[in-house]
């Protein structure tokens, strides 16, 4: 009875200090890894706008000899495969912040690949106090998790709205996606349907807007899941 109950013990111990250093290690790694997904995205969406540029005069050039030829059909047909050729890789949002604009032009565009309706609204200062490398990360999450929800739906019931702005000297951020039924909870807090990642991305953003002093509010509806996020401008 005393070896199990030091058995218990040293578990209970092991739990009490060893437990928090794993999750943090592992929120650190899973921090690491959306990262290098971002870029990777952003960097695919900039290659293939730096493509689209390259052969830009050689699409001038086509369309001239369509026209000296008189072929205008066949121009007005090169020119509406130029127009959707273009829509694949134009910057949708320019919100005045870099680092911003490059992680939501990588998700808007591959929401737009996943024939998800967005609403996008963004402006957001150059500087702010929460570091860009936290804000990518934080923005990503949201709308990751947005898009994984979206995606166990039909095309026609998925949307994400998207609001950035600064309100009350405040950086206010909200993401609105649809969902299928409601949302998971335990007690107050909810649930990641994630499998590989075991709702770290929930942490994370939990533990961006804790560190800055920040307000976090998640709402399901049955059907929408809402988050809203606020950030100081400058540091407290």
């Amino acid at each position: 009875m005393i070896i199990l109950l030091a058995l218990i013990l040293v578990n209970l111990m092991l739990w009490r200090f060893a437990m928090p250093r794993y999750v943090k290690h592992r929120i650190a790694r899973f921090q690491d890894e959306l990262v290098n997904r971002h870029y990777d995205e952003v960097e695919t969406m900039y290659r293939t706008m730096r493509g689209w540029r390259h052969d830009y005069h050689n699409h001038i050039q086509t369309l001239a000899a369509y026209m000296s030829m008189g072929q205008y059909e066949e121009a007005s047909g090169y020119l509406e495969l130029l127009a959707e050729d273009l829509a694949k890789v134009d910057t949708l949002l320019r919100t005045g912040n870099v680092m911003v604009d490059a992680i939501l032009n990588s998700k808007l565009t591959l929401m737009r690949e996943r024939q998800i309706r967005v609403d996008a609204t963004a402006a957001v200062p150059g500087k702010i106090a929460v570091p860009d490398i936290e804000l990518s990360v934080l923005i990503g999450n949201l709308l990751d998790n947005a898009m994984e929800a979206c995606m166990k739906l039909p095309e026609e019931e998925r949307f994400i709205r998207i609001y950035i702005d600064v309100i009350k000297k405040q950086l206010y951020i909200c993401v609105t996606n649809s969902m299928d039924g409601m949302a998971r909870r335990r007690g107050s807090s909810f649930l990641s349907d994630k499998q590989g990642n075991h709702g770290f991305g929930l942490l994370r953003i939990d533990e961006i807007v804790a560190h800055h002093g920040g307000y976090l509010n998640r709402k399901a509806d049955d059907g929408v899941f809402a988050t809203e996020v606020m950030l100081p401008l400058v540091p407290g």
